[in-house]
């Protein structure tokens, strides 16, 4: 029998070695993609590596924020200390300066987006007191008594302003007779479009009291401010605990003293319907 040759072995590289040299190309590959697929967001990064430098559970000698362009890993962890240099390339020192300058940029940016919101809830609050004030108004007209009540709003309130002369006579608190219609349709009014807190204050100038029940214009205000709470409460369904009354005297002067005109228009009472961004 002839002899057999040995088996060669065979050329070239093993068969899974080509198949696992094909698996790290395609994976590669596939990061490769991915890397080019994504985006850094440079300044989240930079607030994230400065966050962490002053984090109490840092790992980093001396709270070093990062592992720079792969530094640990080529050099070995006994680079740490060569860290600072990455660290002042992202602008923090190791005064921790720049992160107190991003603080009071965010600081600031709180404060803009905060003054915002204030402009765009004044504005909303105009817009509802004008269009009460409108509705105000045409009721009034309807009722021919545009001429017995001032109308005027803010962000916060529409005001009606009734002359004192109108509801009361000199030196006394007792509603007259002929002012009653007025109260009557302000009433309705305050039934239909109030949702939110009513204020009844009193006003009146600076002549003092001489003679009459009332002391002062302090009491005087007050007790005229009552009684037209008492009225409205009386002959409407409006919940006592949502509306307020308050004298204020002479010290709130819409005109001259020193003029009987003057002195007419400080003799008033105003009532201060609030919207509903200013609800008390």
């Amino acid at each position: 029998m002839a002899n057999r040759k040995p088996d060669e072995p065979p050329k070239g590289a093993p068969a899974w070695q080509s198949t696992f040299a094909d698996l790290m190309n395609l994976l590669l590959c596939f990061f490769v993609l991915l890397f080019s697929m994504s985006s850094i967001n440079e300044e989240k990064y930079e607030l994230i590596v400065a966050s962490f430098s002053k984090s109490t559970f840092s790992i980093f000698e001396a709270g070093s924020s990062a592992i720079g362009d792969g530094v640990l890993v080529s050099n070995g962890v006994s680079q740490l200390n060569e860290l600072s240099d990455y660290i002042n390339s992202m602008g923090l020192n190791s005064d921790g300066e720049e992160y107190e300058v991003q603080a009071e940029e965010t600081t600031t940016a709180d404060s803009e987006t905060q003054t915002d919101m204030m402009e765009e809830m004044t504005q909303s609050g105009l817009e509802e007191s004008e269009e009460l004030a409108e509705r105000i108004q045409e009721a009034l007209e309807e009722n021919e008594m545009q001429n017995e009540v001032d109308i005027d709003f803010t962000s916060q309130y529409v005001q009606l302003t009734l002359k004192g002369s109108i509801l009361f006579d000199s030196g006394s608190v007792e509603l007259k007779d002929e002012c009653l219609p007025v109260l009557d349709l302000i009433g309705v009014i305050l039934d239909k479009y109030a949702r939110s807190t009513i204020e009844i204050e009193g006003h009146t100038d600076n002549v003092p009291m001489h003679g009459a029940k009332y002391s002062n214009n302090d009491e005087l205000s007050a007790g005229r401010a009552l009684s037209v709470f008492n009225y409205l409460i009386s002959t409407t369904s409006l919940d006592p605990a949502t509306v307020k009354h308050a004298g204020r005297g002479e010290y709130v002067p819409v005109a001259d003293n020193s003029t009987a005109e003057g002195r007419s228009k400080n003799r008033r009472v105003e009532i201060k319907i609030y919207n509903s961004l200013n609800n008390y």
